[in-house]
């Protein structure tokens, strides 16, 4: 029989074989353990994507004893209040109003005109790989990109930037399907560190404004309108941390998908014209981002099925950029797909803001990799993925360089 444990390590290693017998099941799976619904379907999911009835903001609709959970512990407080602060997390009207503010800083234009430095950085990366014939494709692209790029994009300085990566995995782990406590005390330490750098800086700005994104933010207004400290630092914590993690594991997943499929790799090198439709299928292939959640903020009836006021319902992202009802030949990388309508960077109001910039970064990063190691080559044919689920990663990619 089989048994659905997200949590399990089989199911974290490879989750798409799990994600098939699910569909197969129904568009909603109820774990019973948490008490909590699966969205596995694509038509499904973006259905409720787009129900306002599912949201973020349960304290604003039930009491904490109503909800069956305590109030957090001191020490988790710092962390709750920066994350209560970021859109992710918030429903509209606050959650329109602080994409607006923050869409005014962290514009397209703005984006575009890191393509030139994306491309330096990129270059120096793989310059240092290169002169030693192999490389750590995490370690020593991956990583380091995505951190060093919203850093530079906010102004901190280059001496100050090797204290994100720690901060920013703490921070992540909480976004995991968890409760354990050790995981969010280390989450609180690190929103307190993290905080108190981004307000000093943010200070700065604000005596002295630079044309980085940390002095648009400062100076952000609408009608009137501007971020609150609170929402100004949180806002910088998760465009840091939303930018590196999934970053990363955009252009480690794919590497690694196209290393094992070398049809498709042949195919990028020889017409890198493809390099936009390639991105689009390595984010819905091997899905950076997996799962996304909403709460049922009123009771809500979908597909015979009765999800209760409060319960949980996660949307199991890397499942419905595999459906078969979308997605011809679902489980084969075809990096000419066309229509590829993933839902990678979510949909409905929560659309990533940073789409555009990771898409660029990853494009960059794997082709110029391409480009100057044609011969490129796995040394360890099983690399071991993380053990999270809802950023699916790996731990490191080793490769050769030729």
């Amino acid at each position: 029989m089989f048994e659905f444990n997200p949590l399990s390590p089989e199911f974290k290693s490879n989750p798409y074989p799990f994600y098939e017998t699910l569909r197969t099941t129904a568009p909603l799976v109820y774990w019973e353990q948490w008490n909590m619904w699966f969205v596995t379907h694509y038509d499904t999911s973006v259905a409720l994507l787009k129900d306002n009835r599912l949201g973020h903001e349960l304290l604003s609709v039930m009491t904490r004893e109503q909800l069956g959970v305590g109030e957090p512990p001191a020490n988790q407080i710092p962390l709750v209040e920066m994350q209560s602060a970021w859109m992710l997390f918030r429903d509209p009207p606050t959650h329109t109003r602080l994409r607006m503010l923050v869409h005014k800083a962290f514009t397209p234009r703005m984006i575009e005109q890191l393509r030139t430095r994306i491309q330096s950085i990129t270059d120096s990366l793989e310059d240092a790989a290169l002169a030693q014939g192999e490389m750590d494709v995490i370690a020593d692209l991956a990583a380091p990109l995505p951190v060093m790029v919203i850093a530079e994009m906010l102004g901190v300085p280059e001496s100050d930037r090797h204290l994100f990566p720690g901060w920013s995995r703490d921070l992540a782990y909480t976004l995991e399907l968890t409760e354990a406590a050790d995981i969010y005390d280390k989450a609180a330490v690190a929103s307190v560190d993290f905080s108190a750098y981004l307000r000093d800086l943010a200070h700065a700005r604000r005596k002295n404004p630079q044309p980085d994104l940390m002095s648009a933010l400062v100076a952000a207004e609408d009608q009137g309108d501007k971020l609150t400290e609170q929402e100004l630092i949180s806002t910088c914590i998760l465009l840091l941390l939303a930018g590196h993690e999934t970053t990363t594991n955009l252009i480690g997943n794919g590497i690694l998908a196209l290393l094992r499929n070398p049809d498709q790799l042949e195919k990028l090198k020889a017409q890198p014209e493809l390099g936009r439709s390639a991105i689009e299928e390595l984010l819905r292939y091997d899905s950076p981002v997996q799962m996304t959640g909403r709460a049922a903020l009123h009771d809500v009836e979908f597909d015979g099925r009765q999800i209760k006021q409060g319960m949980q319902v996660s949307f199991m992202l890397g499942a419905a950029n595999h459906d078969p009802a979308v997605f011809e030949n679902p489980e084969k990388l075809d990096i000419t797909r066309d229509p590829n309508p993933h839902l990678s960077f979510s949909n409905g109001i929560h659309y990533c803001l940073g789409a555009p910039l990771a898409r660029m970064e990853g494009q960059i990063a794997i082709q110029t990799l391409l480009r100057c190691a044609p011969e490129i080559s796995l040394l360890n044919d099983n690399p071991t993925y993380r053990e999270t689920w809802v950023l699916r990663g790996l731990e490191a990619l080793s490769v050769k360089l030729g």
